[in-house]
């Protein structure tokens, strides 16, 4: 159950941190320089998740597990960052963009989820989504 809460707690704090340093990054800096620092980083961190999460069969035989879908997160990671970059630069409110991506977002993955990965909607489902509408206004 810890893990159940841990990583909605985890994944959330990281959007607003992820949005709140997307917005500082300075605009005069070159976006592939910009990054290519945090692409950097963000390496030497995941290597540090190694103590967290080891790879008991070696990470040859990790590697021979992957599929088609780390490429494509790979494409989408690099396509969310220069996106809310331009997104930043361009003018946008902060609280406004963040909201607008992830709505749309999930606006478009629901019918995903339902055909292709056979996601169930449920009452709960139901009032949430209902929130989700309300809540910003529209």
């Amino acid at each position: 159950m810890f893990l159940f809460y841990f990583s909605i707690i985890l994944a959330i704090c990281s959007s607003a941190l992820y949005h709140f340093t997307a917005k500082s990054t300075p605009a005069n800096v070159n976006f592939t320089v910009s990054l290519l620092v945090t692409y950097g980083v963000a390496f030497i961190v995941t290597l540090f998740t190694f103590f967290i999460f080891p790879a008991h069969n070696g990470v040859t035989a990790e590697l021979k597990k992957l599929n088609w879908a780390s490429i494509g997160l790979a494409v989408a990671v690099v396509g969310i960052e220069f996106g809310f970059l331009l997104v930043y630069r361009s003018g946008w409110n902060l609280g406004i963009a963040a909201v607008l991506t992830n709505v749309v977002a999930s606006l478009i993955l629901l019918p995903v989820a339902i055909l292709v990965f056979k996601d169930k909607i449920s009452w709960v489902n139901s009032i949430f989504w209902g929130f989700l509408f309300v809540s910003p206004g529209w």
